[in-house]
């Protein structure tokens, strides 16, 4: 089959390991009938749950540790994988991981959790689908780990003009100003993947209130140090009291 744009964007991993002690796995149907597969942990009562939507490679068994941190923390996770990740069907696409995340999220709120209590969670290409689905479903607030504008501008950063290829794909520059709810931003400032004054460039798009954690010495992969674990639980607690 010829190689399409979606093939240079998403790289999933098909194999997930054993969920670590603790954590429950889920499964969960989207809209358009594909099932997705889902790690998670509850949330101590009354304690806000983070519907993480993750990075363009890998799948959600490569952040086990950071889950377990995010629980140890005192909120809970649902790390849930986009098609054609790890163990979910289908194909990724831009449109088909927006359906994605808004199917996680709904099989929260039919677990009885309202929307006071959910917080958006993204971490790179997820911070495109987060800022997506905090604008289509009501949650308490959205944070971003290591996000960048657009696509286009990731693209340019590694491959010069053959970045217009990418076309307006995961466009977050464009959403972030009509975000109302509160926003946190994390980046490293070593990120190698996604330059850090994209993170700031978007940060400076949203409206408040609004949140910036520079994380020093920090690059793509390592962004998850101790304080950022303690910060994005602390900001969930803070905006779903």
């Amino acid at each position: 089959m010829p190689m399409s744009l979606d093939d240079l964007v998403f790289f999933p991993d098909p194999v997930v390991p054993a969920p670590p002690p603790g954590v429950t796995e889920r499964w969960i149907d989207a809209a358009d009938g594909v099932r997705l597969h889902a790690w998670y942990v509850p949330a101590p009562a009354g304690a806000p749950t983070l519907v993480w939507s993750h990075g363009n490679g890998g799948n959600s068994g490569g952040r086990g540790d950071v889950l377990l941190a995010l629980a140890d923390a005192g909120v809970g996770v649902l790390a849930y994988d986009y098609r054609g990740y790890g163990k979910s069907a289908g194909h990724p696409s831009e449109a088909g991981v927006y359906v994605d995340a808004e199917a996680a999220y709904d099989a929260l709120r039919a677990d009885g959790i309202p929307p006071s209590r959910l917080v958006a969670f993204g971490e790179s290409l997820g911070s495109a689908v987060s800022l997506h689905l905090a604008l289509r479903r009501p949650c308490a607030g959205v944070v971003l780990v290591s996000p960048f504008t657009t696509m286009r501008d990731v693209a340019w950063h590694h491959y010069g003009p053959l970045g217009v290829l990418a076309g307006k794909r995961f466009d977050s520059v464009s959403r972030v100003p009509q975000l109302t709810v509160p926003l946190l931003v994390v980046h490293g400032d070593r990120d190698e993947i996604v330059p850090f004054a994209l993170g700031e460039r978007l940060f400076a798009a949203a409206r408040e209130p609004k949140r910036f954690l520079p994380v020093a010495g920090a690059g793509h992969n390592d962004i998850y140090r101790r304080a950022v674990v303690r910060a994005v639980a602390a900001f969930a607690r803070e905006v779903a009291p």
